[in-house]
């Protein structure tokens, strides 16, 4: 049955509950991403925040796309180490353990309020407080805690414990944290939520809220100040785009790294014949992992070096560049939106794991992006003052040949690139449905070690032994850490699907 509204696919029932109701009462795409958007700031209060930063790539009816960069600034100066409040927590995934840095400095300067109030004046079409309504009804009611967001608490339970609102939203009174299914409540958000609403990003980035950061800041050991904060902009770019078998692909350009190494993946990958390959054999694994590999030698050998230099997309995905490689080959959250009008938004957003700091009277937790190994490849406190964030994360809209659209991205950190990689591949080389491509298993190669969900067997794992040096990892079920890829798709005769990635708990409703 044709929907007569939209489709949206997101990372929780509330979340896209929210823009399916704004869709519903006529809102466009963009409305409906923006609140779906806030409303998983109180929904996915574990993944990400009012206080973090994102990207949200609209495709428009009339066939223009443009790129919205709100992502996370660093701060405009630095202070002596020795005063800051920097702390390490190792957080343990089982199979791995990971070393992640909270505290005041940690945070780098949130751009999601400002953004959310920049793309609806620019591509909104209801009034603001309208489309903040769903978001505000859910904090003002709280929501259980669902499978998905209790995993997150458990695995960031001490950064989840950090703080007093950490504690009082996640933790019982005896401090053991909360189940699955029991109320979650950000006392004041609502409030906040409210109060932006009415008046505007001003009262984040300007007024009372602003001063309650920067003075914990002053008095404790962070780097933001109330300059860094009122001169926040958030920034238009015209997106990275090439072409893959005939497709054209439109994603996050640099300063960004996820989109144009995704774009560098694609191009070696289109100079190999994946249609001979059967989808669970060693050979595309091979192949996969190689193209995996090269991409993260190009991007140690010159992207990573060269990310803020005019002309680096150009130099990057040229045909001399590409083939010097092509010889040697043999807590995030996206929701994507597509309404009924041919509007199209795709939007990715991230606070890290939280800093473990709540800005007082708010029920907002800030970000710890400069507390991020993988965002600071020259050593913490290390960044050049004043400069957007690199980020992994990269919205991403294809137009098929015949006219027909996906949009699709990703969570889940420096595995967000391969797995956007895959799931198009498994679209465009495989001919998937779009269900059928997010829920494929997949792999990630990380330095030599090579991961494999459970469909790539032990056969598999032996003639892959033969084939290459890596070691392997084979794991038992399929997992959040290969990523979160939600995503929707219309064909040629604008009819609507979408996935949303059981890896992470993801949701698709339409009407």
């Amino acid at each position: 049955m044709a929907l007569k509204h939209g489709i949206i696919a997101a990372g929780s029932t509330a979340t896209a509950k929210a823009g399916l109701q704004i869709l519903r009462a006529g809102g466009n795409a963009f409305d409906a991403a923006l609140a779906a958007l806030m409303t998983a700031f109180v929904s996915e209060g574990a993944s990400i925040s009012a206080a973090g930063g994102g990207f949200l790539l609209a495709h428009t009816a009339d066939q223009k796309q443009v790129l919205y960069d709100f992502f996370t600034q660093t701060p405009l100066q630095k202070r002596p180490e020795k005063d800051l409040d920097f702390r390490k927590i190792t957080i343990d995934f089982g199979d791995s353990t990971q070393d992640f840095h909270i505290g005041l400095a940690s945070m780098a300067v949130p751009g999601n309020i400002a953004g959310v109030f920049h793309i609806h004046k620019q591509l909104g079409r209801m009034p603001f407080e309208e489309v903040a309504h769903p978001a505000i009804e859910v904090a003002k009611n709280g929501l259980p805690l669902d499978q998905f967001q209790y995993r997150l608490i458990d695995l960031l339970e001490p950064i989840v414990k950090a703080s007093p609102e950490g504690r009082t939203a996640y933790t019982n009174e005896d401090g053991t944290l909360k189940k699955v299914g029991d109320p979650i409540h950000f006392p004041y958000l609502e409030d906040v939520l409210y109060t932006l609403a009415k008046e505007g990003a001003r009262e984040f980035y300007e007024g009372e809220i602003a001063q309650r950061l920067v003075n914990d800041c002053r008095d404790n050991g962070g780097y933001l100040t109330l300059q860094d904060l009122s001169s926040y902009q958030v920034v238009e770019r015209k997106p990275l785009e090439i072409q893959y078998r005939k497709h054209t692909l439109f994603t996050n350009p640099p300063p960004s790294s996820g989109g144009g190494l995704i774009a560098f993946g694609l191009r070696l990958l289109e100079e190999q014949n994946m249609t001979t390959s059967r989808f669970a054999s060693a050979e595309r694994v091979r192949l996969l992992g190689e193209v995996m590999e090269q991409t993260n030698h190009a991007r140690r050998q010159y992207f990573d070096a060269h990310l803020y230099h005019p002309g680096l997309s150009e130099f990057f995905l040229s045909d001399g560049h590409v083939q010097q490689y092509s010889n040697k080959i043999g807590s995030t959250t996206h929701i994507s939106v597509m309404d009924t009008q041919g509007n199209t938004a795709s939007v990715t957003t991230s606070s890290g794991e939280g800093a473990g700091y709540f800005i007082p009277g708010t029920g907002i937790m800030m970000n710890n992006m400069l507390g991020e190994e993988d965002l600071n490849p020259q050593g913490f406190h290390q960044w050049p003052n004043n400069q957007r964030i690199s980020s992994m994360m990269a919205p991403t809209i294809v137009v098929a040949p015949d006219g027909g659209l996906i949009t699709l991205g990703s969570s889940g950190s420096n595995r967000i690139r391969t797995a956007i990689l895959q799931v198009l591949s498994n679209c465009i080389d495989h001919g998937m449905s779009i269900e059928e491509a997010v829920a494929a298993d997949r792999i990630h190669l990380e330095g030599n070690l090579l991961n494999l969900e459970p469909l790539f067997n032990e056969e598999v794992c032996q003639q892959l032994r033969e084939m290459t040096s890596w070691d392997l990892l084979p794991w038992k079920a399929q997992s959040m850490f290969y990523g979160g890829v939600n995503a929707v798709k219309s064909d040629q005769s604008g009819r609507l699907t979408g996935a949303g990635d059981a890896r992470r708990f993801g949701v698709v409703l339409g009407d």
